[in-house]
Parts: C-alpha cells; sequence; structure tokens
C-alpha cells in the first residue's frame, strides 16, 4: 500500500492595510469650510465693537454701541417719512445720494471708457492729453465744487459734477493703461487678417483690457460714493452727507455713527456688486 501524501500546511498571507485615506463626508466638510470662512470676519466683528465700547466708556460724548444699536431700530423703524425738504427719512436720503453717485459715475463711464480706449490705442492722442490729465487729475474733489455751482447755479447737478469729474479718471488710466499693454502680435495679426477697427476692438482689445477696465470701475466708483457724502454737506438740501451735517447740528452723534456705518455698507455693497458683475463678463471663465 501506498503511504498518504501528507499535505504542507499552508498558512495565511497576512492582509496588509489599506494605505487609502478615509474622505471626509461631503457634510461634514462644507461645514469645514463654513466656519473657516464665518469665524474671521466675525472675530474682527467683535474686535471693532469691542474696542468701540472701550473707546466709549472713556469717551464722555461718543456712544457706545448698544445705545447707537437701539437708536438705529428706532431709525428704521420709519426710513420713508417726508416732512418737507429738510426733515426726510433715511431711506430717502440713501436713494438720493445713489441716484446723484449713478449719474455722475454713469457720465464718468460714458466718456472715460471711450477716452481711455483712444488714448491707449493713438499715441498722438495719448501725447495730446496727457498734461492735461497731469495737471487735473491730482486736484482735490471739493474744489471742483464752485465751478459746479457757478457753471449750473443748483446744488444737485453741482454735486453731480464734483462725481463725475472726480471718478474719471481712475476710468481713463486704466482702460488707456490696459490698451496700452495688449500684445502687439495681436494687433499685427489683426492687420494682416485686415480686420475693421471695430473688430479689433470687441475682438481683441475688449477681452484683453476687460480686467484693468473693470479695476477702474471699482476704483471709481469708490472714489464717487466717497465724494459725494462730502460735497452734500457743502452743498445741503438732501442726501447722507446732508443728513449727517444736519445730525451734527442737532448734536445727535448717534445718527452720525449710524450713517457712518451706512456709508460703509452701501460702499461695500457696490463694490461686491461690480465684483459679480467682473466674474458675469470674465472671458476666462
Amino acid at each position: 500500500m501506498n503511504a498518504p501524501v501528507k499535505t504542507p500546511l499552508t498558512m495565511a498571507t497576512p492582509v496588509a492595510p489599506s494605505s487609502t485615506p478615509r474622505r471626509a463626508l461631503p457634510g461634514a466638510e462644507a461645514f469645514t469650510n463654513l466656519i473657516k470662512a464665518v469665524i474671521p470676519p466675525l472675530l474682527g466683528i467683535a474686535l471693532f465693537i469691542g474696542v468701540w465700547a472701550l473707546i466709549a466708556t472713556r469717551s464722555e460724548g461718543l456712544p457706545g454701541p448698544l445705545s447707537t444699536w437701539y437708536s438705529a431700530l428706532e431709525l428704521f423703524a420709519d426710513p420713508f417719512y417726508d416732512n418737507g425738504p429738510n426733515d426726510m427719512g433715511i431711506g430717502w436720503n440713501i436713494l438720493h445720494s445713489l441716484g446723484r453717485v449713478g449719474l455722475g459715475f454713469g457720465l464718468a463711464a460714458l466718456i472715460g471708457i471711450p477716452l481711455g480706449f483712444a488714448i491707449g490705442r493713438f499715441a498722438f492722442l495719448a501725447n495730446m492729453l496727457s498734461p492735461i490729465i497731469s495737471l487735473l487729475r491730482p486736484v482735490s474733489p471739493l474744489a471742483w465744487l464752485p465751478i459746479g455751482l457757478l457753471v449750473f447755479e443748483a446744488a444737485g447737478p453741482a454735486s453731480i459734477w464734483v462725481i463725475f469729474i472726480s471718478s474719471i479718471w481712475p476710468i481713463i488710466l486704466n482702460t488707456a493703461a490696459g490698451v496700452a499693454s495688449v500684445p502687439q502680435d495681436y494687433l499685427n495679426v489683426a492687420r494682416v487678417l485686415k480686420l475693421s477697427e471695430f473688430k479689433v476692438l470687441t475682438r481683441i482689445l475688449f477681452p484683453a483690457v476687460l480686467p484693468h477696465l473693470m479695476t477702474g470701475i471699482r476704483l471709481a466708483i469708490g472714489v464717487a460714493w466717497l465724494v459725494i457724502v462730502a460735497a452734500e454737506m457743502l452743498t445741503g438740501g438732501t442726501g447722507l452727507g446732508f443728513w449727517v451735517w444736519d445730525e451734527w447740528n442737532n448734536l445727535n452723534v448717534e445718527h452720525i455713527l449710524i450713517a457712518i456705518i451706512i456709508v460703509g455698507l452701501v460702499g461695500l455693497a457696490l463694490e461686491q456688486a461690480l465684483l459679480l458683475l467682473a466674474k458675469r463678463f470674465d472671458y476666462a471663465n
């Protein structure tokens, strides 16, 4: 008889643990990103309010955050009342200021953008207008107010004139710089293809200049919103600037602080709106 064959015992080979890291759950990752986005601004706001409250406790005439908050609630309970030209709600004053800024800034964009393209495109025109721009650009915005009052003989158009003349320079200079930075090879190809000036403008220059143009517009709207408050303080009538000056005459410092916050919030909203507009027309996306 043949002896039975003994089979060797086989030992199980240990399996190495997987080295692939576990992926975080989508909800947990979104929550982490939300915390990272929200916590720093909240800490900054809390720090600002804390410093404000500390200064208010040491200053006899400066209201603190809490009393200013209660005053704001009372103020915005009826923001659109109208008891005459010199007694209007805060909502009407904001709208009047925004209307003047829209008109002045719109005129500046309407004239400044084509002029910037022309200056960047044609060296002769750039050399001709460069001394004038260099002379007028450093002039303080409020220095233009007496000229506006003299020419237009009314406070409203004079304020719009100040906004226009103050905000046109960033638009012109940034647009011209963008046109001048377009590579010459692009223009040479357009010349070889015998493209019309309109096609050169729309197909080559505008997409390349858009980032510079949006930067100029953002700077211009910031200048316009900055100038309108000071102009309205001097011209009177309606608007945030006049409202701030009127509240100062009434020694209502809480309302002045509220106006400062409103000016900052509206300026921030305008800038964010322009950023969204820039993304909407971003040719890279």
